[in-house]
């Protein structure tokens, strides 16, 4: 008898000390009421009433079993920072704070206890300081968009640890410094790098070389030395844009991937004669003006499709789209 009272009483601690889901679930509606009240309760967010099932009638939630699994909200007069509450949604996959121009503040410390999420898309927002390191702590994000933001000061190198990365956009920022020599170790997977349109400058990390990008955008910086590490014969990449820098290079001994369909090398230092390999590739996209380029452009392939402007502004560059050598 004694032995069955213990066993019960041992049963009726496990089932309390069990988290049921539907304890989980409210705990995700009561921090969702939190996050609108932090934002000041904006009318995009008038749906979100706490008599109604938030999976089903709430604007920008998304559910999985009963869990918030995907929070968009974008497009609407917020004001206000991210809440802190946004780490209470511990089941979060994909988070989308975009096209909110008067939110301000940096991200939440917060936000890495969301071991799950693999989207973060923090984008065309008001957002300032600096792109904080813990954001590497997100080890499942795939693709990380901080985009069109006012975030200042260097590339956290600490980025190059975070392992399923596959995207990285920070474009459009006011960030300086130049290109962490980590990201010449990135321990996972090697994203996508859209860096476009910063203050950054400098040498790019030769230890980048190693590395087959798929694309890589470095357009309108400060950048200084060579830039063909991202150039390679048996690579697979299919876009890069170099222009609007002060990158220095030899573009005959560089070896172009068959697979590149967009190069924009334009408004830079390089230099040297037109290599014939360029005409092979199926271009869609193509420009190499404000250089230091000379000799005749190869015939053949696509090269003569493209307009003379693609062409034009270098030091004795010749032939068609061009004048005659």
């Amino acid at each position: 008898m004694k032995f069955l009272l213990h066993l019960s009483v041992f049963f009726s601690i496990l089932f309390i000390s069990l988290p049921s889901s539907h304890s989980s679930s409210s705990n995700d509606k009561i921090a969702l009421l939190e996050i609108k009240k932090a934002l000041n309760n904006p009318p995009l967010l008038s749906s979100w009433n706490p008599q109604t099932d938030f999976c089903t009638t709430w604007t920008g939630v998304e559910c999985t079993n009963g869990r918030v699994t995907a929070l968009t909200i974008s497009s609407g007069e917020i004001s206000g920072q991210i809440p802190a509450q946004i780490g209470d949604l511990l089941e979060l996959r994909t988070l989308d704070f975009s096209y909110l121009t008067h939110l301000t503040g940096n991200i939440p410390h917060t936000i890495t206890k969301l071991k799950y999420l693999d989207l973060l898309r923090l984008k065309e927002t008001n957002l300032s300081g600096s792109i904080p390191d813990f954001v590497s702590e997100l080890k499942s994000v795939t693709f990380l968009d901080l985009s069109f933001n006012q975030f200042t000061g260097p590339i956290p190198g600490s980025i190059s640890q975070m392992p399923k990365l596959g995207a990285l956009q920070i474009n459009d920022n006011k960030l300086t410094g130049s290109i962490p020599d980590s990201f010449g170790s990135f321990v996972g997977t090697v994203p996508n790098l859209y860096l476009f349109n910063n203050k950054l400058s400098g040498k790019v990390p030769e230890s980048l070389s190693k590395y087959d990008f798929n694309a890589v955008d470095l357009s309108g910086n400060g950048f200084t030395g060579d830039g063909s590490m991202f150039f390679g014969r048996n690579k697979t990449t299919i876009r890069v844009n170099l222009s609007r820098n002060m990158f220095e290079f030899d573009l005959a001994k560089v070896k172009f991937a068959r697979s590149i369909v967009s190069l924009d090398l334009s408004h830079n230092k390089i230099f040297g004669k037109f290599p014939r390999e360029l005409s092979k590739l199926r271009l869609e996209h193509f420009d190499v003006s404000y250089n230091h380029l000379c000799g005749k452009i190869p015939r053949g392939g696509l090269l003569q499709t493209f307009e003379p402007s693609a062409f034009s502004h270098n030091l004795c560059l010749c032939g068609t789209p061009l004048k005659a050598c």
